[in-house]
């Protein structure tokens, strides 16, 4: 382990020594911000960490798929050159190391950057640009130990030599890859998406490929690991020297297949097959634990906006992100207590009857006192815009809900007595123009 770390320390430094450094860097430059540091120095560190991010981010990425792609292809033409303790295997190892862990972190990452939220499920209301989850969490237990039974077949396979391995033990790893594999394939496929999402606010007419492509890169490296690992035994076992009894032999049963399985070109088949009796154990012990067996489709099904989805999502809504109480509309229901959708400024947007009486109240206060509304109103354009800002999640939005409640009383009491239908003033509030106008044309008849 020391000698391999020694000869390929070099490729672990260029590949993971940028990301490393441009954190190392960023705390750096926080530390010196802290501090009231030299702006010139702040600069440097800034710019360096930024550059050293970029190469980790979006140069190596793509390096490192176009490497996996060409250790594929060179893996099917010159599978002996992968052979272990090869230069090319140490290479390529190497490099399938650097892979994992630099895709999961940046894979984790650039999720955070993407408009999918990954806890919401279809029938949840969401915002703007934002997209349900493309696996249901409901079957996450199942997807992510599925991932683990591949990973542990490819290590298993991986460490094991072939000479020492019985076929039977080998074409169960590669059964266990399989199902691990089939899950990243089924990923990539929900995500391929080449239509615009429908039901976001506005509507979208620009297709996500490309920003769901960096998803897609560490799952297809990892097929590609495996496909050339089990190019690879299959090669190693047909240049191998077999021993005359193999493992199981006193099992008739066992043993013939076993010796069925001499010829390795027969693996892959076989690991098809091997997968059926393979899968409907774990499936067993899966539905020991609440994961329903029809989990494994619903996975992908039960989800909105996707390549498999089976479910239709409400359509999205916006909230106008300046001003208080439009933003607490979006806490929690049974807090908020949201009544039903509205439009402002041509948007889609959910209201509840605080939204309404504050609007209402607002609008009175035009009609009646233009001057001191046009003061508030500059008052809370200034102040409330600021706040409005940091209230990023449900929680904030209920507490601004509760905050504004004494005055959503005092609005209500003034509407009162001001107006001779206070009630019908606020239940028009926020409807589209042409049924606010028809309402009122119905009233003057």
């Amino acid at each position: 382990m020391k000698d391999y770390f020694r000869k390929q320390y070099k490729i672990l430094l260029l590949f993971l020594g940028p990301l490393v450094l441009s954190f190392i860097l960023y705390d750096l430059y926080s530390l010196l911000s802290f501090h009231n540091a030299a702006p010139v120095l702040k600069s440097v560190l800034e710019i360096m960490a930024g550059i050293c991010f970029f190469l980790s981010a979006f140069i190596y990425p793509p390096v490192l798929l176009l490497i996996n792609i060409t250790a594929l292809v060179r893996a099917v033409k010159h599978p002996d050159l992968q052979l272990p303790k090869t230069k090319e295997a140490d290479l390529y190892g190497t490099v399938d190391l650097v892979t994992v862990i630099l895709g999961s972190i940046l894979t984790y990452l650039y999720s955070g950057f993407t408009d999918i939220y990954f806890y919401a499920r279809w029938d949840e209301e969401l915002y703007y640009n934002a997209v349900h989850q493309p696996v249901w969490d409901g079957a996450w237990p199942m997807f992510f130990t599925l991932i683990g039974i591949g990973v542990i077949g490819y290590l298993v396979l991986y460490f094991k030599k072939t000479e020492n391995t019985p076929p039977l033990i080998t074409v169960g790893c590669i059964a266990a890859m399989y199902i691990g594999i089939s899950q990243l394939l089924l990923f990539i496929i929900q995500i391929f998406k080449l239509e615009p999402f429908t039901g976001l606010a506005p509507e979208s007419t620009v297709s996500p490929l490309l920003q769901l492509i960096p998803l897609m890169i560490l799952p297809f490296c990892c097929i590609s690991m495996a496909a050339r690992l089990i190019i690879r035994k299959i090669y190693e076992w047909n240049i191998t020297e077999k021993p005359d009894q193999y493992a199981f032999e006193d099992n008739s049963i066992i043993s013939r297949l076993n010796r069925f399985l001499l010829d390795s070109s027969r693996w892959p088949s076989a690991a098809v097959i091997a997968v059926i009796p393979l899968l409907g154990v774990i499936l067993a012990v899966l539905a020991l634990f609440g994961q329903h067996p029809s989990y494994l489709i619903k996975t992908w099904t039960e989800t909105a906006q996707w390549n498999m989805s089976q479910q239709t999502a409400v359509p999205n809504v916006a909230f106008d992100e300046h001003y208080l109480c439009t933003v607490a509309a979006g806490g929690h229901e049974k807090v908020v207590k949201p009544l039903r959708p509205g439009e402002r400024h041509g948007h889609r947007i959910t209201v509840n009857r605080q939204l309404l009486i504050a609007n209402a109240f607002e609008q009175v206060l035009e009609e009646r006192t233009p001057h001191l509304h046009r003061v508030i109103r500059d008052f809370y354009d200034t102040y409330g815009y600021p706040i409005a800002r940091h209230i990023t999640n449900r929680y904030t939005a209920d507490l601004i809900y509760i905050l504004m409640k004494p005055l959503e009383w005092i609005f209500l009491i003034v509407l009162y007595l001001t107006d001779a239908r206070p009630e019908d003033r606020i239940a028009v509030q926020y409807l589209p123009h042409e049924i606010r106008n028809a309402i009122r044309n119905g009233i003057n008849d």
